[in-house]
């Protein structure tokens, strides 16, 4: 028989800048019928817990910190809802590796330019590779052809990055997502002869 495991006790999370726990001795605290008053933290504490809310510092750099009285779970929710939003907002542009042979067949070739054209439009860059194995590296002018074709195919969609270029028994180039021309996406204004000078 094992004596039983003992695990230590768990630490209560503590809560940051919200009650007691804020440092300041003093702060512009915002209550919810839009008072606004410079106060001892102690007596602002008191003041939003007799509402039955929590003081949470919002602005800790201000001078004094800013503090709103708001309820501590709703205001984790709206943090956490913030953060999702920034994470969708935040893309990650991922280098999306297509691979070719000198000799790939156009339905091959052509399912994996439309691959390269739907990782373009999501904002990734594409890198294309030809692999020589054995006596194909022979035909290393075949895999640039195909290299230039590709380049070529994705015009107005995404941007080459230099020429094909031969590393090893590979070449490749990369292929980087086309900017988009917001004056394209509006509406032309009417253009008129002496609009460019003014009157």
């Amino acid at each position: 028989m094992y004596p039983p495991r003992r695990f230590p006790p768990r630490r209560p999370r503590i809560r940051e800048n919200v009650n007691e726990a804020i440092r300041a001795r003093e702060v512009r605290a915002v209550f919810p019928d839009g008072t606004v008053e410079v106060m001892p933290t102690p007596a602002a504490v008191r003041k939003a817990q007799d509402m039955g809310l929590d003081l949470i510092v919002i602005a800790p750099t201000a001078e004094p910190p800013v503090a709103k009285a708001m309820d501590y779970g709703q205001w984790q929710y709206e943090q956490k809802k913030k953060q999702q939003e920034a994470k969708k907002k935040q893309h990650v542009i991922q280098v999306k590796e297509i691979k070719f042979r000198p000799n790939t067949d156009d339905h091959d070739y052509n399912f994996k330019k439309n691959n390269a054209i739907r990782f373009l439009k999501e904002g990734n860059r594409v890198k294309a590779v030809v692999q020589f194995r054995g006596r194909e590296i022979a035909h290393v002018d075949l895999g640039k052809k195909l290299l230039l074709r590709f380049a070529e195919d994705l015009t107005g969609i995404g941007s080459v990055e230099g020429q094909p270029r031969l590393e090893g028994r590979n070449a490749h180039i990369l292929v980087s997502p086309a900017k988009r021309d917001k004056a394209k996406e509006k509406p032309a204004a009417p253009q008129q002869g002496a609009s460019q000078h003014g009157s």
